[in-house]
């Protein structure tokens, strides 16, 4: 049987965390990875090396995702190292907990710099470049559907990545590909436990009915489904992977 042609992911975010679960999820599954960072070229790198050292292929791509000349650049780099792009997961993403009363200009115009703009920055850019029958994943999160406090800045620029991605859906007709948003629950990664009290942790780790906090494996095998040919017929979704907490 004919061998199917090596796809190309570029995973944001993918030095650390839930990004690099997914980097060394999508190699495993026989990707070639761009493992991009912003500022842990050190982590990028080990990323890598793992990837390598298993028998796949990657590189460390540097960019800030809110910065729409260096997403050009980073899918150059994709281009000129492996040929062309394929798939598009939207992982980086920042975090401050704070009620909107209290909240600063600074923590508003961060959130979106990052979670919206960097999205929309990357999605543009995959519209024009992705090679057909490509997907585009965008990591949310699920605690737009729990609405929690200090969390309302956060939530408004998933919930817009999310309709972002909706529409991109039905504008990419006719290339086959696939637009998503898959919603991470509370998962346990640094970003997760930064800032929060160990109270919170335990009351937000036995909201789901299974009882534990998501892994990064959790999300990055929902990736691998979403990316992979069994998830050509999911299209214009939000997916849930949160244990059933919401």
């Amino acid at each position: 049987m004919p061998t199917e042609p090596e796809k190309v992911a570029i995973v944001t975010g993918g030095s650390r965390g839930i990004g690099a679960a997914i980097a060394r999820r999508l190699a495993a599954d026989g990707c070639a990875v761009i493992v991009n960072y912003s500022h842990s070229q050190e982590q990028a790198d080990e990323v890598v090396q793992a990837i390598r050292d298993a028998g796949g292929r990657a590189q460390a791509a540097k960019a800030d995702v809110s910065n729409a000349e260096e997403v050009a650049e980073l899918f150059d780099i994709a281009e000129q190292a492996f040929g062309g792009v394929d798939i598009l997961v939207n992982n980086a993403g920042v975090l401050s907990m704070v009620t909107l009363a209290e909240a600063k200009d600074e923590d508003f115009d961060r959130l979106v710099a990052v979670n919206l703009k960097g999205s929309f920055n990357t999605m543009r850019e995959a519209a024009k470049r992705l090679r057909d029958q490509g997907r585009i994943i965008n990591l949310t999160s699920s605690v737009i559907g729990l609405a929690l406090p200090k969390y309302a800045i956060y939530v408004a620029t998933k919930a817009a990545v999310e309709a972002m991605g909706q529409v991109l859906a039905n504008e990419m007709r006719g290339r086959q590909i696939c637009v998503n948003a898959l919603a991470p629950g509370p998962t346990a990664t640094d970003l997760f436990f930064k800032g929060k009290p160990e109270a919170l942790v335990e009351k937000l780790t036995h909201m789901s009915p299974l009882e534990r906090l998501g892994t990064p494996e959790d999300i990055a095998n929902a990736v691998s489904f979403l990316a992979s040919p069994d998830g050509a017929w999911i299209n214009g979704q939000v997916i849930r992977a949160n244990g059933g907490i919401v």
